[in-house]
């Protein structure tokens, strides 16, 4: 049973940083695609990024101000956001992926909540 626990969400100001942490359990993450998914209310859940060995992917929005990286030997996966819009207020959620193209999760978390006001 793989289980992935979001942390790190909050409350910040337009233009603050905030990094999120996923700590896995019952299975390693060593080799395998994570990625990040975020849904902001009344909308679709959407790709944020994955990251598979040297492989890193965004989506557009997020390209130069977040950062996905992976601890194999702390088996978690986190996500570096810097300058932070309001647009990216939403609950973000962490997901063991079966492919990163087309970005695709097959396990989840419960998701962190982050808030960015203006």
């Amino acid at each position: 049973q793989v289980q992935l626990t979001e942390s790190g969400g909050g409350l910040v100001q337009a233009g603050a940083s905030l990094r999120l942490s996923c700590a896995a359990s019952g299975r390693t993450l060593s080799g395998r695609a994570m990625g990040w998914f975020r849904q902001a209310p009344g909308k679709e859940r959407e790709f944020v990024a994955a990251v598979l060995g040297s492989i890193t992917d965004y989506t557009d929005s997020v390209k130069g101000r977040f950062t996905i990286s992976k601890n194999n030997a702390r088996n978690t996966v986190y996500l570096q956001m810097d300058n932070l819009k309001p647009e990216d207020t939403a609950v973000y959620h962490c997901a063991m992926m079966s492919t990163i193209r087309p970005p695709k999760g097959t396990y989840w978390g419960q998701g962190t909540q982050v808030t960015v006001s203006s």
